[in-house]
C-alpha cells in the first residue's frame, strides 16, 4: 500500500530571514511544499524556490484566509499542513509525523504548538497548546475570517468539539511573538488595522475583541486592551457561547500588570468553575491573593497548581505555571509568613524545574544575605 502524500501549505511576505529555517525543518517529510507569496520584495521567493517549493504570488488583499485558500485550493497531498514562515517544527518529532500518516483514522489533528514570547528564546516565556493543523485533503476544509484566521471544522465536521481533536506528539515551534519580530515588522499595528476593519465590516467572528485585546496588551495599552477583553466576553456571550478560557486568561493577566486586583478575587473563582483544570487561571488566582496578603489561601493555590500540572494543551498554558512559576510563589508567600526555611525550599524547587529562572535566583540570593545557614539546611521539597 502507497504511503499518503503531505502538502505542507505556508504563506509569506518578505520573510528572507527566517523562512529558510522554517522550510529545513519541514523539507525531510513533505511530498510538496506550497508558499503562497503576497507580494516580496526581498529573497523570499528565491529562498523558497531553493527550497524545491512551489511558489504561488497572490495579490493581498487584507485577508488571510482569501491567501491561505489559494495554497489548499492548489495542493495535491492527501494530507494538508499548514504552517506560518516563522515558525519551525521540531526535529525529532517531524519523522513522527510521517510515520503516523498511515495509521491515521481521522479527517483533522492537531499538533503541540509553542509560541515563544519576550526578548529571547526562553523556556519560561512559552506558552503552550494543541493547535488544528492537519487535516486531510478534499474533505472540504478552508479558512475563514480576515485575520487570526481559522479552519471551518464545525462546517465540515458538524458534531466535532474542537477540544476534543486529538493531538499527534508532534511540537511545531513559533517565533513570531518575539519582541524584535513584532516590533521590525509593526504587527501590533497592522493587525490593529486589520482588526478593526474587520470589526466595522460586522465580520461575523466572535474573536475579533479578543484579539484586538491581546494586541493592545502587547503594546502595553492597557485601557484599551482591558476593554476590548470585556466586550469580547459579551460578545461571545451575545451569541451564546461560554467565552473560552484564553480570554479570560487575558483578562486577569491585564488586571495583574496593572495592579488593578480589587474584585478580582474571589471573581476568578466563578471562571476556575467554568475551567477548574485551567492551571495558568489557578496561577494568577494564588498571585493575586498573594498580593492581597491571603498568603497561606495563595499557598494552596499554588500547591493545586502543582498537582494539576501544565501539560494540558487544551488551554494556552504559560510552561512552568505548575512547576517554577508556583515554587517561586510560594517561596514569596513563605517570606511574608516569615518562614525561611520554607521559602528556601520552594526557591530550591523552582531552580530544581528551571536552573536559569532570574526571580528564583535573585529571591534565593536575597534570602541568603539574611539567613546564610539556610544552605546548610536540608535538601528541597519535591
Amino acid at each position: 500500500m502507497q504511503s499518503p502524500t503531505l502538502s505542507i501549505c505556508l504563506i509569506a511576505r518578505d520573510e528572507e530571514d527566517v523562512i529558510a529555517r522554517c522550510l529545513q525543518s519541514i523539507r525531510p517529510i513533505a511530498d510538496e511544499i506550497i508558499v503562497v507569496d503576497t507580494g516580496s520584495t526581498d529573497r523570499t521567493i528565491e529562498i523558497c524556490q531553493e527550497f524545491g517549493a512551489t511558489v504561488l504570488r497572490h495579490e493581498w488583499q487584507d485577508h488571510f484566509s482569501l491567501a491561505r485558500n489559494y495554497g489548499l485550493e492548489r495542493a495535491t497531498g492527501d494530507w494538508i499542513m499548514w504552517m506560518d514562515a516563522d515558525e519551525e517544527m521540531d526535529v525529532d518529532d517531524r519523522q513522527t509525523m510521517k510515520k503516523l500518516l498511515p495509521s491515521l483514522d481521522k479527517d483533522i489533528y492537531s499538533i503541540h504548538l509553542i509560541n515563544f514570547i519576550g526578548a529571547t528564546v526562553q523556556a519560561n516565556e512559552s506558552f503552550h497548546i494543541a493547535h488544528a493543523r492537519l487535516f486531510r485533503n478534499h474533505k472540504g476544509f478552508k479558512f475563514q475570517f480576515s485575520i487570526h484566521e481559522t479552519l471551518n471544522v464545525h462546517e465540515v465536521l458538524p458534531d466535532q468539539d474542537e477540544s476534543q481533536i486529538a493531538t499527534l506528539p508532534v511540537k511545531v515551534y513559533h517565533y513570531g511573538y518575539l519582541n524584535d519580530v513584532t516590533y521590525a515588522k509593526n504587527k501590533s499595528e497592522r493587525n490593529i488595522t486589520l482588526l478593526l476593519k474587520a470589526i466595522e465590516a460586522k465580520e461575523p467572528n466572535p474573536w475579533l475583541e479578543y484579539h484586538l485585546a491581546s494586541e493592545y496588551s502587547r503594546m502595553k495599552k492597557y485601557d484599551f486592551a482591558f476593554k476590548y477583553v470585556n466586550w469580547s466576553i459579551v460578545r461571545f456571550l451575545s451569541e451564546g457561547l461560554t467565552p473560552p478560557s484564553l480570554v479570560y486568561k487575558l483578562k486577569y493577566s491585564i488586571l495583574l500588570e496593572t495592579g488593578s486586583i480589587e474584585g478580582a478575587w474571589p471573581a476568578i473563582d466563578k471562571v476556575l468553575v467554568l475551567y477548574p483544570d485551567y492551571v495558568d487561571l489557578h496561577l494568577y488566582k494564588g498571585v493575586i491573593l498573594h498580593q492581597l496578603g491571603k498568603h497561606e489561601q495563595a499557598l494552596e493555590t499554588f500547591d493545586h497548581c502543582i498537582a494539576l500540572g501544565d501539560k494540558q494543551l487544551n488551554h494556552l498554558t504559560l510552561h512552568g505555571s505548575a512547576t517554577f512559576h508556583a515554587y517561586y510563589y510560594k517561596g514569596q508567600c513563605y517570606e511574608q509568613l516569615n518562614q525561611p526555611q520554607d521559602a528556601w525550599s520552594a526557591y530550591r524547587s523552582a531552580l530544581n524545574f528551571y536552573p536559569e529562572y532570574e526571580p528564583a535566583n535573585l529571591a534565593l540570593q536575597q534570602l541568603l544575605v539574611s539567613h546564610p545557614d539556610l544552605h546548610e539546611q536540608p535538601s528541597p521539597i519535591s
